[in-house]
């Protein structure tokens, strides 16, 4: 293989920020910070916004569309012919 043409592929530790939970896969992901973990390793750090650990599709706190006065159902009667 070709010297320097390849991206860093290593391992990085993900930390969601919403809830705090860390999660360690290998990928090329861009960091400029790093962490300590328990076991003495230093890896470098991607913080993400939300995660399956906070999402509400994942966790099941998903919030229905249709409690906004009903718009999904005043949507569905008036383009029901339309499919047909």
């Amino acid at each position: 293989m070709k010297e320097g043409i390849h991206p860093n592929y290593r391992d990085v530790c993900f930390v969601d920020l919403s809830n705090g939970n860390q999660f360690i896969i290998r990928s090329c992901a861009p960091t400029k910070e790093t962490i300590k973990l328990d076991d003495g390793r230093e890896l470098p750090l991607f913080k993400l916004e939300t995660s399956s650990e906070s999402h509400p599709f994942y966790t099941g706190t998903q919030k229905s569309v249709d409690t906004m006065g009903g718009r999904v159902e005043k949507f569905r009667n008036r383009y029901a012919r339309v499919g047909k």
